[in-house]
């Protein structure tokens, strides 16, 4: 067993994240050294990211209000109970907002360039199915569409195989991104209001109309959105570059997940 537990190759020139021996027995019988690695390395990323005093302010207020620190002796008894020092205090209640400042400063100035690289799988779109593994009545059903016989939402209400027969065929809206590529190629394609004729699609046949294009937009939610995927891909990047030692002991293999639950 080494003396200390290290994140040696995550995060180079910035040090590193060092764990007494003493406790490591303790941690693996909780199996807490993933979390403990994996803040480690988001600690080393935002160790050079200051905040102002203004924002040290509001961080312990809102800190001292979520743990009911009412008084300046709860604070102090707080401190003594979990070992931390005032400037560990601030650093504690402003760590969440140096996560952010830090994703701003790594990618805040390449969102518009990735945003438009990323727009087409964010739009969305609602669109009108009708699905069924009767290939001999399939084309019957788009004709009488076609011709105006009979509406898209009565037929799909009575011949879809899905569960968008209990909304008239209708789905959505959903991202493109989240759809089958094939599928959502289709759709992209189609144009707004035009019944597509029938297609395959694994065992069933499909007919589609899109109803309606969302357009995303670059506003605050999606900034937020976009700076989280970045810092995801960043966070398992430096997962990746770790020792096989260290490896072993995220289990990086079932952790792809980590991220969102330390951040």
């Amino acid at each position: 067993m080494s003396k200390v537990l290290q994140i040696s190759g995550a995060m180079p020139g910035l040090g590193y994240a060092n764990i007494p021996k003493e406790i490591i027995p303790f941690l693996a019988s909780y199996n807490l050294i993933p979390q403990l690695l994996s803040q480690s390395i988001i600690e080393l990323a935002i160790a050079p990211i200051t905040c102002t005093q203004a924002e040290i302010s509001h961080a312990l207020e809102q800190f001292y209000q979520h743990w009911d620190l009412t008084s300046p002796e709860k604070i102090e008894d707080w401190c003594l109970r979990y070992g931390l020092t005032p400037e560990q205090l601030e650093l504690l209640a402003t760590r969440k907002l140096r996560v952010e400042k830090f994703k701003k400063i790594t990618w805040g100035h390449q969102l518009e360039s990735y945003f438009l690289k990323r727009k087409r799988y964010l739009d969305r779109v609602i669109y009108s199915l009708i699905q069924t593994e009767n290939k001999s009545i399939v084309n019957e059903l788009f004709f009488r569409i076609a011709e105006g016989e009979d509406s898209f939402a009565e037929l799909a209400r009575e011949y879809s195989q899905g569960s968008e027969a209990d909304r008239c065929g209708i789905i959505g809206p959903v991202e493109l991104g989240s759809i089958t590529p094939n599928f959502a190629q289709l759709l992209y394609t189609s144009q707004v209001g035009v019944v597509q004729p029938p297609v395959a699609f694994g065992n069933s046949w499909l007919i589609v109309r899109v109803e309606k294009v969302i357009s995303a937009q670059l506003d605050d939610f999606m900034r937020q959105r976009l700076l989280q995927e970045n810092f995801e891909a960043w966070f398992q990047e430096q997962l990746n570059k770790l020792s096989p030692e260290e490896k072993i002991w995220m289990g990086i293999n079932t952790k792809s997940d980590q991220v969102r639950e330390v951040a």
